[in-house]
């Protein structure tokens, strides 16, 4: 039974959803970010960046114990442990880490900043109306799905002709596109795409865990939590 610290957030999406696509055994363990439970003692011994999600696997490497934090890394993990989702060939797996670091280092910071400046920043205590992060992040993240619309006009995955953990990586954040600004009136390959994912039970389930504790965090508190410090 695998550990798994969470909130619902599309980074705690990818680790939900990937076990339930791989239909591994775990206990949820809430970590309520707007109540700053990311800082205690006891979780930043299992993730020290104080950032969820994280997984325990007491099943892990020879058998023992082992906690993984950041959610790219879970993925890998849980891809290498189950076999899975990784491909057939290590040019397979060349094709998943590329765009799993895709939206590692692009599509999930770009798509956080949009929903920051675009949703949270105006509603602060004093107000942070800034158009130029919200021109640029609203931009970039259009840019970005650009690119996987064109990707996804010659593949039917991300990676290739097989389901992966690059499309669990991309997909929380994805499905999010209006509170992005973002149309899809351009981007029909990223619509079939976004559909066939958003079908999938895997998917389906790992997106409703807790899904009624997702909140707005317009409260002082959560606001302190997350954005100062």
């Amino acid at each position: 039974m695998i550990d798994l610290y969470f909130w619902p957030t599309p980074n705690g999406w990818k680790a939900s959803i990937a076990l339930e696509e791989m239909a591994l055994p775990y206990t949820t363990h809430l970590i309520n970010i707007g109540k700053g439970d990311q800082f205690d003692p006891e979780f930043l011994k299992i993730s020290p960046n104080n950032r969820m999600p994280a997984i325990v696997d007491p099943d892990g490497p020879d058998g023992a114990p082992v906690s993984v934090f950041e959610s790219g890394a879970i993925l890998m993990y849980l891809a290498r442990k189950t076999g899975r989702f990784y491909g057939k060939t290590e040019r397979d797996r060349i094709a998943v880490e590329e765009w799993l670091m895709w939206q590692m280092g692009g599509v999930g910071p770009m798509a956080g900043q949009a929903h920051h400046f675009l949703k949270y920043a105006p509603r602060l205590n004093p107000p942070q109306d800034l158009p130029y992060p919200k021109d640029r992040y609203r931009a970039e993240v259009g840019r970005l799905y650009g690119v996987l619309d064109r990707r996804l006009a010659e593949n039917e995955y991300v990676a290739g002709d097989f389901y992966s953990i690059a499309d669990i990586s991309i997909w929380g954040w994805a499905s999010l596109w209006e509170g992005q600004q973002q149309v899809l009136e351009d981007k029909p390959h990223f619509t079939r795409w976004l559909d066939m994912m958003g079908a999938r039970p895997g998917v389906r389930a790992g997106r409703a865990l807790h899904a009624e504790l997702r909140g707005d965090h317009q409260d002082k508190q959560s606001q302190g939590f997350l954005f100062k410090r």
